[in-house]
């Protein structure tokens, strides 16, 4: 592994040997958990208790003990999950807030241009983009993009968009 950044793959490796350690460590990078000093986990200055944090891992709770100890043990490790911070999602608030949801999903998520094409095709027509979210290809299988906008997109843009190269399919909520 660099002296860097690591990537998802060089993280999970090091907690190889155990599946459980990797549910946790998953799930705090999904999440945006991070380990203080204390090897507590937090989100901001919240401590998230390790038995909410085992149910949702489906492990024990000694696991998280563990696994928090072995982040503060390994420089890279402890630099990563001391610096990691969610990003509020407005996904679940667009129907309460009437926002549009539009889901992209694409044949090569980590094909370059993919976010800038549909924004810019987005903002050509004076739609305001309120979030965009792109998942990490290294998190999930099949990652997309999710483009939130506080008006409905007409029809014309969404086929133009449909009719992007890398652009699988994509939904409207």
């Amino acid at each position: 592994m660099s002296d860097g950044g690591a990537t998802f793959d060089e993280i999970m490796e090091k907690f190889s040997d155990s599946p459980g350690q990797q549910r946790v460590i998953r799930l705090l990078l999904e999440r945006g958990f991070s380990v203080n000093d204390e090897g507590r986990v937090v989100s901001g200055g919240i401590e998230i208790p390790y038995t909410g944090i085992a149910r949702e891992a489906e492990v024990d709770r000694r696991v998280v003990d563990s696994t928090t100890e072995a982040i503060l043990e390994d420089d890279q490790l402890r630099r990563i999950f001391q610096n990691i911070s969610a990003i509020p999602s407005l996904m679940d608030l667009a129907p309460v807030l009437d926002l549009t949801v539009l889901t992209v999903a694409v044949d090569d998520a980590e094909g370059s241009g993919i976010v800038a094409a549909v924004t810019e095709a987005i903002a050509d027509r004076d739609i305001t983009i309120r979030q965009v979210i792109s998942e990490d290809p290294e998190f999930t299988d099949e990652p997309v993009l999710y483009v939130i906008t506080d008006q409905d997109l007409p029809g014309g843009l969404i086929n133009e968009i449909r009719e992007m190269g890398f652009v699988r399919r994509i939904e409207l909520e």
